[in-house]
């Protein structure tokens, strides 16, 4: 039996990105408490025909294919940058590419970023709604971090560090086979 896949999708085009880290960090534990296989993208690697495509068919394979990980996985991990208190417009294009049964059911760890906390409600009041519309499992505990939660690019803020612990602990609902597997693997 294969591991459940895990994909990781920061809505960003900065390298090195504070969300591509924030989504990386919560990868990295969800993949060493469940025993995940995972993938992490940001914007670049979906690729330029992300801006020129208006359906999925128009776009080249390399994005073709991270579209295909993000709905062939078993869980997810969204994480967005904030401008103006939402979600960039390429991120939800590429959402948008999305056939909506084909997250339905999924579970999702929603994440943002922001300077400060003036847009800690994004998660909420944006990422939270988009993919309630897909009917995808938004995980109850959501996680946003501002600048001062990192240090070179790397989560350092504790606070920080215990809400990824809590929001990974819930996908024990979801993958509680994988749980039990690493309990008695310790």
């Amino acid at each position: 039996m294969s591991a459940p896949k895990l994909v990781g999708v920061a809505g960003s085009f900065n390298r090195p990105s504070k969300t591509y880290a924030l989504v990386q960090t919560v990868a990295d534990l969800a993949v060493e408490r469940y025993g995940f296989s995972s993938k992490v993208y940001d914007l670049h690697d979906v690729g330029p025909s992300l801006g020129a495509a208006q359906w999925r068919k128009e776009l080249d394979d390399q994005a073709k294919g991270v579209i295909d990980d993000i709905v062939s996985s078993d869980a997810l991990i969204i994480g967005s940058p904030t401008f103006k208190g939402s979600y960039p417009g390429l991120f939800k294009h590429l959402i948008d590419l999305i056939d909506p049964h084909e997250l339905r059911a999924k579970p999702i760890i929603i994440t943002a970023t922001g300077g400060g906390h003036r847009h800690a409600l994004m998660v909420e009041h944006q990422l939270r709604p988009l993919f309630g519309f897909f009917m995808a499992h938004t995980l109850p505990t959501a996680v946003y971090a501002s600048d001062r939660d990192f240090t070179d690019y790397k989560v350092s803020s504790e606070p920080l560090a215990n809400r990824i612990n809590e929001v990974v602990g819930e996908l024990s609902a979801f993958f509680p086979h994988s749980v039990r597997v690493l309990a008695a693997a310790e």
